[in-house]
């Protein structure tokens, strides 16, 4: 028998025994099934399976949802399916609000509806309810499979294995490690397993000054993946030897080794004895800054960005050291080409360097920060305009006679006359009125007139 019969009206129908039989739907129902017969435990509820599938990434395993489950209008797994009179089932809330509208037609084949009463499919729900519990079960269940090989494995890396035997060592402990990061990014639950089984003082004390990179790497790439990190295992990171680690990583390790010794070092900075000090490292500042540049790895551009702004809120001494390094030319230039979503915390470090008085004349030395930051007025948010102006009202008020005329050049005077006409903020606008104040006085009112680009407008 065929799996769809046609019906008169074109369309086509399952038919759900020989769908059941043939595997369409997930195939029969399997041994120790919990949903297979009446006799299994309650299962769980549908939407809660779903959501946990799709939080773990798994919903539906290896086998694509069945296009029968999914809801034509939200083009997501029904839960509630029903079926109106043309045939066309959606899921209950989704076709109730289309009714709600004042429609009178089916949404996937826009037939006139004669009967605007849903009717339950309760066939294709249970239908719904039996794969996706099938699938709920054989996800347990390699849940179950990867906690137990990441306790497994951390006993073997502790020499707590039973029957006992020596901590592993060399390659073995490398290949141990490396399998443990794998199970820790791809199964976020197995994070917790690692956890119960000791595996983060264990991770903590790997590292230390004559750990091997390759140790290292594997490790600090575990402790970032979303294990649970207490206070003890926090001061524990903290300790000199393994800071040095992680800026001896961050400086000559792979690009992802240096993004997750710069996330565990942020991570680290949340603690509430976390010493400031700690971060006033050249050699860290400069390894974080070359992570900045890297443009071909957006992730640590992100993070990098994150760390120099944290450092610069927590330690006013590490400004001055950053500033030594040239990251405020470096910054500048890199503006106008970081991600949107990297602007603004880039100008949240040179708003901060520039409290400073050599951050001030950095910027002021620069010869793109004039540019680059008119470039960026009214470009990417209200935050980003307000920094940008604040990088400009510093320049121009320590050079006035030289900065105003180049920013007028480079079209500052449009750029805050549109500011001021906009739907910004009063204390940008002020802000921005101040700046045209101080344009206009460092030059002639015809030289103003023509950068403004006002000449047609006054005639």
């Amino acid at each position: 028998m065929p799996q769809y019969q046609e019906l008169p009206c074109g369309g086509q129908e399952l038919d759900i025994d020989t769908a059941l039989k043939d595997g369409i739907l997930g195939g029969a129902p399997e041994l120790g099934d919990a949903t297979a017969g009446d006799g299994g435990k309650q299962p769980v509820e549908l939407r809660k399976m779903m959501d946990e599938l799709d939080a773990a990434g798994d919903g539906g395993g290896d086998e694509a949802v069945p296009a029968v489950f999914i809801c034509p209008i939200s083009l997501e797994p029904m839960v509630d399916p029903v079926t109106l009179c043309t045939g066309q089932t959606y899921e209950s809330a989704n076709i109730s609000r289309w009714l709600a509208l004042g429609h009178r037609t089916c949404p996937t084949t826009m037939q006139e509806l004669w009967d605007v009463t849903p009717i339950p499919n309760t066939t294709l729900r249970q239908l719904i309810a039996a794969w996706f519990s099938r699938r709920y079960t054989r996800f347990k269940k390699r849940s179950a499979d990867f906690h137990g090989r990441a306790a497994e494995l951390v006993h073997g890396l502790r020499g707590t294995a039973v029957p006992k035997r020596q901590p592993l060592k060399g390659q073995a402990r490398v290949a141990a490690l490396r399998e443990l990061r794998s199970l820790a990014t791809n199964h976020q639950s197995v994070t917790k397993a690692i956890a119960e089984a000791g595996g983060v003082a264990l991770l903590t004390s790997l590292l230390g000054p004559f750990t091997s990179h390759a140790v290292g790497s594997e490790a600090v790439a575990i402790l970032v993946s979303g294990v649970s990190l207490d206070a003890d295992a926090k001061a524990a990171l903290m300790q000199p030897a393994k800071v040095s680690l992680l800026v001896d990583m961050l400086n000559e390790g792979a690009v992802d080794t240096k993004i997750n010794c710069v996330r565990l070092i942020r991570i680290l900075m949340d603690e509430k004895g976390f010493r400031p000090e700690t971060v006033a490292s050249l050699s860290l500042l400069v390894g974080v800054m070359r992570l900045v540049r890297d443009k071909n790895h957006p992730d640590g551009v992100a993070a990098g960005l994150e760390l120099l702004s944290s450092i610069c809120a927590v330690h006013r001494p590490a400004r001055c050291l950053i500033v030594s390094i040239g990251a405020v030319p470096q910054l500048v230039e890199l503006l106008l080409e970081l991600p949107t979503e990297c602007v603004e915390p880039a100008l949240d470090i040179l708003d901060a360097l520039a409290i400073v008085p050599e951050g001030r004349i950095a910027l002021k030395d620069c010869p793109r920060t004039i540019p680059n930051a008119v470039r960026l007025l009214m470009r990417v948010s209200e935050a980003c305009t307000q920094r940008a102006l604040s990088m400009l009202w510093v320049v121009c008020r320590m050079a006035p006679e030289e900065s105003a005329p180049a920013a007028l050049d480079a079209g500052l005077g449009a750029k805050l006359l549109l500011v001021i006409q906009s739907g910004c903020g009063p204390e940008l606008k002020q802000q921005a009125s101040e700046l045209l104040k101080l344009c206009t006085l460092n030059c002639t009112s015809t030289v103003f007139i023509s950068k403004c680009k006002l000449t047609k407008t006054i005639q």
